[in-house]
């Protein structure tokens, strides 16, 4: 698809789905010049944004907003995307002081585990390709100003789920993600889905719900530009005639009266006929 296509079928994806804000498309950078001129940049104001905040700007403001290290307050954000260069020591040991985890190994056991995208020939391949980047441009998806890489849609579990049963309904690439809490916006909602070409269930971490308002019913599908058409092809399609749609059409009981509740029944005997 290209912008203009894509700008449609973002604001067709949000009045279908019935989405509370609108989708945002991410677009990552290889150097400043690549910034358009309506896209805010906190630095410009004096100011640093961390990169959920950017994203809550565009989808609930529809603000374009640029992000590099230099606009970002959340330094391991900047780390872990390779915005920055800093030893993974370093970065261990600042979360280590941040005490998320029980202790340095069990730290240690997050990078691994997280590392493991980096292993043999297609991992190094990707690693390679994060270093190109110095930071990203999101806009809300119907104006994006820039063809995006990654596309993140926030709801609630309805809409999520009807989500990720158009990305299944194939099933050539199903939706699996891993969770712990933290970093879910800016990393499986934008870089991951970015660098591996997967779609990623982002459930809000704790810096995205202090930081970017992000409500607590809320919970979000970040995916690969190039899957946004299969989601519009298969939206719905899920289960045929029995796919609840959205507006959800929930089964209502049939076959009441008023012999439901003592309260009924005592009133209607009352009521002449």
């Amino acid at each position: 698809m290209n912008l203009d296509q894509i700008r449609n079928t973002g604001e067709e994806l949000y009045h279908k789905l019935h989405l509370p804000t609108w989708p945002v498309g991410i677009t990552y950078i290889k150097n400043e010049e690549e910034i358009p001129e309506k896209a805010i940049r906190p630095s410009s104001m004096g100011q640093k944004w961390s990169l959920c905040q950017a994203v809550t700007y565009a989808r609930r403001h529809g603000w374009h907003v640029a992000m590099t290290s230099d606009d970002n307050f959340c330094v391991p954000a900047s780390a872990f995307h390779k915005w920055v260069d800093v030893s993974d020591d370093d970065l261990i040991e600042s979360q280590v002081r941040q005490g998320w985890h029980r202790d340095r190994a069990a730290e240690q056991n997050r990078f691994n585990f997280f590392n493991g995208l980096f292993a043999g020939p297609k991992g190094e391949k990707t690693l390679q390709k994060m270093k190109k980047y110095i930071g990203f441009v999101c806009s809300p998806l119907h104006q994006a100003v820039m063809e995006p890489d990654s596309i993140i849609v926030f709801g609630d579990g309805t809409h999520i789920n009807h989500m990720i049963q158009a990305l299944c309904f194939d099933y050539k690439m199903p939706v699996m993600s891993a969770f712990e809490g933290f970093g879910e916006t800016c990393f499986k909602g934008g870089l991951v889905p970015f660098i591996t070409g997967r779609p990623q269930v982002v459930i809000p971490g704790m810096g995205d719900r202090a930081f970017a308002g992000i409500t607590p019913d809320e919970l979000a599908v970040g995916l690969p530009a190039a899957q946004l058409s299969v989601v519009m092809e298969n939206l719905f399609k899920s289960g045929g005639n029995m796919n609840i749609g959205q507006p959800g059409k929930t089964l209502l009981p049939m076959g009441l009266n008023e012999s439901i509740t003592p309260g009924f029944t005592f009133l209607r005997s009352k009521i002449t006929d």
